[in-house]
């Protein structure tokens, strides 16, 4: 079984989309919604489809709470999880038809410890097809997945390496720089698809020279970017 673990923070836009396109996924999964405190309607989304998910055999949708921020709240969810796999998604990115049949296919197959998909962005942009190619091309490379692109390790992985590492930013980059010394992550497509809202509300080319920046520190080891960098936008 695939156990899906969404941290949520005033996701009320792109959560009923990623829950429905979630939903009606062939596959045998669970989902657990790991809240920070939601100030908006995320808490009630989430309610409307725990009311839809009863009617389903081989689907459940829990909500539980956990200190704001993404380590801290991954790392609650996993702790309530029971499936073989644990996957990690963003409550903006949609996983592609078929992903978690797939997983549960694989799950016989112990040479994948982990793994991830490639990422596009949402739109016909074709300065955000431009960010989407340069983070592909890195993570082909390096085999560090970064968290939208729904990274899924074995749960006793997980907890061998002890979880997300309790920092406020660049958690996943972290925690997957732990994964690649100990396996290879399986990198599959079709994409997941991130809502573009972020960016386009950020602006493109500056979210576009964000991206560039992260790339450079994380794969130069520059010094570290100021917490205001990784604003929330909404």
């Amino acid at each position: 079984m695939v156990s899906i673990i969404i941290p949520t923070y005033n996701e009320e836009k792109a959560l009923p989309k990623t829950l429905q396109v979630l939903c009606s996924q062939p596959g045998e999964f669970e989902t657990i919604l790991v809240d920070g405190g939601s100030t908006d309607r995320t808490r009630a989304v989430v309610a409307d489809h725990i009311s839809l998910a009863q009617y389903s055999v081989l689907s459940t949708i829990q909500l539980i709470t956990a200190p704001k921020g993404r380590a801290s709240q991954m790392n609650a969810g996993a702790k309530q999880a029971s499936g073989e796999w644990l996957l990690f998604l963003h409550a903006d990115t949609i996983l592609p038809d078929g992903a978690i049949q797939r997983l549960n296919e694989m799950e016989a197959d112990q040479s994948i410890q982990a793994g991830g998909f490639m990422h596009r962005f949402s739109g016909d942009d074709w300065r955000l097809k431009v960010i989407s190619f340069l983070d592909n091309f890195r993570c082909t490379r390096s085999r560090v997945i970064y968290g939208d692109q729904a990274l899924f390790v074995r749960r006793t992985l997980f907890e061998q390496l002890g979880g997300f590492p309790n920092q406020k930013i660049l958690e996943d980059v972290a925690f997957c720089e732990r994964i690649i010394q100990v396996t290879n992550p399986l990198l599959l497509s079709p994409p997941v698809v991130t809502d573009a809202r972020k960016f386009i509300k950020m602006g493109i080319w500056r979210s576009f020279v964000r991206v560039l920046l992260i790339i450079l520190h994380v794969e130069y080891r520059l010094p570290v970017l100021p917490r205001t960098f990784f604003q929330d936008v909404r």
